[in-house]
């Protein structure tokens, strides 16, 4: 098995990775950078087929071979233990070593069970807008984005440009609520003129405020959706794909196979750091949304305060605080004003499936509110998303508890071969210590 070394070791390539990599390259270090998918970028950068990526994230990517960063795209992280990671790939396995960690996980996005809602044809938002910038013909498809929150605008954006005909965009938020968040945005000049461009750009497509898709229909596959907008009765509207958005999940998985704290204060677990980014395990520096769903550009400056402080540039670290306080602040204020609703929270009838990889129920979530009975009894969260999908649902839901859910995090956390096991002389039964 190959074996790689490095001074500091970046995980996840999408803003905060980039921004952590380009900083310790700066300060002279061997940098590796490693993600799972074939090209770096992330989820908020993904390459689209059809236009690219934007300016910002092209001269980042493009810059990675110029500043001597070692990109390992394609490798996903299955295995750890104190200061080495097992990355698979295509062809075998890799093994990385490190000095210092910075963990840039990103997040994935929070699903809600409806009836319906596993129907071919209904996605995320985020999910559908990726699967749009990979090929997925969305040319002429009739197109309903609802949820909540900033992604709706930016999905429904994406869609547009591929040629998908939106039928509306359903904004839970009320009036009150957007109008309340647009008022704020003058301390974000930035972001303001973003959400100005993207609405200027929707602006033929219906938007529906204080309105949600309440199920979803079809025989083999989504065929139309029922929507309720305050004030006004059931409606069903024919569409062939249904974007659903409802925020945002901190991926910590890695953090916490390496044994480092997580903060159960929110409903949704992030990884507790000091003041210079540091976990618990003092050579792991956490930067972007596993500390919480802060967006792009917090994304950026944690990545460069982390790299900072873990290669001990602490006055360039410092130099960072006051944009990271103003970007948190930011994210305080959408976390705020976008959260799921009372209504979203109890869409689920009896016969809904909550666990879509066991095919569980939400009348067998309700019958076992113990969650290690639940996972004994249904498998809840034993299947191949391995409680991501509806680990999260049920927290958001209130039906488990922050520091519960259906699954522990266990290693391996991807599929790995037996070979790549037994080359790697990983013990799979014994995740990292600090």
């Amino acid at each position: 098995m190959k074996q790689h070394h490095y001074d500091l070791l970046v995980v996840g390539a999408g803003p905060a990775g980039l921004a952590a990599a380009h900083a310790g390259a700066r300060r002279g270090a061997r940098v590796g950078l490693v993600d799972a998918q074939p090209r770096a970028g992330g989820q908020v950068w993904r390459h689209d087929l059809r236009f690219g990526v934007p300016a910002m994230a092209r001269a980042q990517i493009e810059g990675l071979e110029a500043a001597g960063i070692a990109l390992l795209a394609g490798r996903e992280v299955t295995l750890a233990d104190p200061h080495r990671l097992l990355a698979v790939h295509a062809h075998g396995a890799v093994a990385l070593h490190w000095r210092k960690l910075v963990i840039a996980t990103g997040a994935r996005e929070l699903l809600l069970p409806f009836p319906g809602w596993t129907l071919p044809g209904v996605t995320g938002a985020g999910g559908l807008q990726a699967l749009a910038k990979q090929g997925l013909p969305v040319a002429g498809k009739r197109v309903v984005v609802a949820g909540t929150g900033p992604l709706l605008l930016a999905a429904a954006a994406t869609l547009k440009r591929h040629g998908a005909t939106l039928v509306g965009i359903h904004e839970q938020a009320s009036t009150a609520q957007l109008h309340g968040f647009a008022r704020q945005l003058w301390r974000w000049p930035g972001k303001l003129a973003q959400a100005v461009a993207l609405r200027a750009g929707l602006a033929p497509v219906p938007w529906h405020r204080q309105s949600t898709v309440v199920a979803a229909h079809g025989d083999q596959r989504l065929q139309g959706v029922d929507i309720v907008t305050a004030g006004g009765p059931r409606t069903r509207v024919a569409c062939d794909l249904l974007a659903v958005g409802w925020g945002l999940v901190p991926n910590v998985e890695l953090a916490r196979l390496l044994g480092c704290e997580l903060d159960t204060s929110c409903t949704h677990p992030v990884v507790r750091v000091d003041l210079q980014l540091r976990s618990s395990h003092p050579d792991i520096h956490v930067a972007g949304e596993s500390l919480g769903i802060g967006g792009r550009d917090c994304a950026r400056i944690e990545g460069a305060m982390a790299a900072c402080f873990a290669l001990g540039d602490v006055r360039g670290g410092e130099a960072l605080r006051h944009r990271r306080e103003h970007e948190r602040a930011y994210a305080a204020l959408l976390a705020r004003s976008f959260q799921p609703g009372e209504q979203a929270r109890t869409l689920a009838d009896p016969d809904t499936l909550v666990c879509r990889c066991e095919d569980v129920p939400m009348a067998d979530v309700h019958a076992h509110p113990d969650p290690r009975q639940l996972r004994l009894v249904t498998r809840c969260g034993m299947g191949a998303c391995q409680g991501r999908i509806c680990g999260a649902a049920l927290r958001e839901l209130r039906l488990t508890s922050p520091s519960t859910s259906p699954t522990a995090v266990r290693p391996p956390l991807t599929p790995v071969s037996l070979a790549a096991l037994a080359d790697a002389s990983f013990d799979p039964y014994e995740p990292g210590k600090p």
